[in-house]
């Protein structure tokens, strides 16, 4: 397979558990993302890398319902889940996304996918290194090759890198070629992924507004959105600004 789009997903978040399950419309967060998905991409190029623990059993029940493939590995070595799930489904370019990004921007992931086959790159990237992101929180796509990963496994032995599968990417310039894209206008300043409970009220809220006003599912029209509205400006900002305290390891 010359790409795939890996959805990193589990139920076991430590600030807003079974997350991923939560309803945005009649879908999950979970649901919804991959529908978002297959709006532009095919049911064999998606597949969902959970963990092995049973309690992430549960999510394997949507996607047979979508019929979408799923790969089960260690949970705290995201990494080697990574390799192994493309092994296993032999996929040469691996596009990441997380489950909590359902409102991740489809033509962003082509408009990249086609810079990184172009440019012939170990990695790209919008939105990490967080600190150096012009994106919103919320559109987080890396691509990199799988090769390129494997031999990043064989660099480096340190817990943090092994759970934060593309962070020696970015530290390794000299080693990997590497890209993060800029957006025209600083957007980094808004948030709408979930990390808390909040932000799938901003979400439900979003996509409300998106469905009545018929526009199309843009990073652009999701921060016009939250900009025309005080209450939805206001989870973005304080909801950006805890998770910067609580991850001060990324910027």
């Amino acid at each position: 397979m010359l790409f795939g789009i890996i959805i990193q997903a589990r139920t076991g978040s430590s600030r807003f558990p079974e997350k991923i399950l939560k309803k945005i419309d009649k879908r999950t967060v979970i649901e919804f993302l991959i529908d978002n998905l297959l709006t532009k991409f095919k049911n064999k190029n998606l597949v969902i890398a959970t963990t092995n623990l049973k309690r992430d059993s549960i999510i394997l029940k949507t996607l047979k319902k979508k019929n979408i493939n799923f790969f089960r590995g260690s949970e705290e070595n995201v990494l080697n889940r990574y390799l192994n799930c493309a092994q296993k489904f032999k996929i040469k370019n691996i596009i990441q996304i997380t489950s909590d990004c359902p409102l991740v921007d489809v033509n962003l992931i082509i408009r990249m996918k086609k810079i990184f086959f172009s440019k012939n790159l170990d990695y790209l990237a919008n939105t990490y290194p967080p600190n150096k992101s012009t994106y919103p929180d919320g559109t987080d796509i890396e691509i990199y090759k799988y090769k390129s990963l494997l031999k990043l496994s064989k660099l480096t032995n340190k817990k943090e890198d092994k759970e934060h599968v593309t962070n020696f990417f970015w530290k390794s310039k000299k080693i990997f070629k590497t890209m993060v894209i800029k957006n025209k206008i600083n957007l980094s300043n808004f948030k709408f992924s979930i990390d808390y409970k909040n932000e799938l009220t901003l979400i439900k809220k979003i996509v409300k507004k998106k469905k009545k006003k018929k526009i199309e599912p843009s990073y652009q029209n999701i921060i016009k959105i939250i900009g025309s509205e005080n209450k939805l400006k206001k989870i973005s900002d304080l909801n950006l600004k805890k998770f910067k305290f609580n991850r001060k390891d990324l910027y």
